[in-house]
C-alpha cells in the first residue's frame, strides 16, 4: 500500500494542527480572563500552590516517595508562591523567576528519572515488582504536582520588561491604553504576526487591486 500511508501521515499532521490552534486558543482566553479578574486568580493560584504543598506531603508521608526529591518539589512550590507577590507582572530579568524556570526542568528531569528507574529510588519508597505505578497514575503525578502550577502561572503572569514588539511603547502621560499582555498572548501574538509577515513576503497577501 502506498497511498493509505500517505494518507495516515496527511491526517496526522492536520490533527496535530488542529490540536496546536485549540490549545493556543484556549491559552488566550484563559490569558484574557486572567487579565479581568487578577483577583480571583491570585488567589486561586495561592491555593492550588498550598494545596500541591500538601499533597506532596501526604505522598511522602502515606506513599513513601522519596525524600530528597519530594523535598525539592516542595521547596519549588515554595519558590513559584514568590512569583505571586506582584502579581500578575512579572520581570523577565527577575532571579526569582529565572530560579522558578529552573527549577521546572529539574522538577521534570528528576521525577521522570524515578519513574523510569525504581530502582535507584530512596529506601522508603514502598513500590514492588507487584506494585508499580501505573502509566494513569504516573501522568497524573506528573499533570498534578510537577506541571500544574508552572503551566498557571505561565498563563496568568505577564511580562513588565519592555522588550517584545506586541508590547507597544510605554511613554510618559500616555493615555492608558498601553495595557501590559500576559506572556501567552504577547508569544501568540508573535507567532501570528511572524506567520503573517512570512505570507506577506510569499505573496500570499496580494493587494486588492485585480490581476
Amino acid at each position: 500500500m502506498w497511498i493509505l500511508p500517505l494518507i495516515g501521515y496527511l491526517g496526522l499532521g492536520l490533527g496535530f494542527g488542529f490540536l496546536t490552534l485549540a490549545i493556543a486558543s484556549g491559552l488566550y482566553y484563559l490569558s484574557e480572563l486572567v487579565e479581568e479578574h487578577t483577583v480571583i486568580a491570585k488567589k486561586l493560584l495561592t491555593r492550588l500552590i498550598y494545596f500541591v504543598i500538601g499533597l506532596q506531603t501526604l505522598l511522602l508521608l502515606v506513599d513513601g516517595f522519596p525524600f530528597m526529591l519530594s523535598v525539592l518539589s516542595i521547596v519549588s512550590h515554595v519558590v513559584y508562591l514568590g512569583n505571586m507577590r506582584r502579581f500578575p507582572i512579572v520581570k523577565l530579568s527577575d532571579p526569582l523567576f529565572i530560579t522558578s524556570c529552573v527549577l521546572v526542568l529539574v522538577n521534570h528531569y528528576v521525577w521522570f528519572s524515578h519513574f523510569s528507574n525504581p530502582a535507584l529510588s530512596a529506601p522508603r519508597n514502598r513500590y514492588d515488582a507487584s506494585n508499580m505505578p501505573t502509566f494513569t497514575e504516573i501522568a497524573s503525578y506528573f499533570g498534578l504536582c510537577v506541571w500544574l502550577v508552572p503551566f498557571a502561572l505561565f498563563v496568568s503572569l505577564s511580562a513588565s520588561d519592555n522588550v517584545l514588539p506586541t508590547m507597544g511603547s510605554e511613554e510618559p502621560g500616555g493615555d492608558g491604553k498601553n495595557k501590559r499582555q500576559g506572556m501567552v498572548k504577547v508569544l501568540v501574538d508573535n507567532i501570528r504576526d511572524g506567520i503573517g509577515e512570512i505570507g506577506r513576503l510569499a505573496g500570499w497577501n496580494r493587494s486588492e487591486r485585480g490581476f
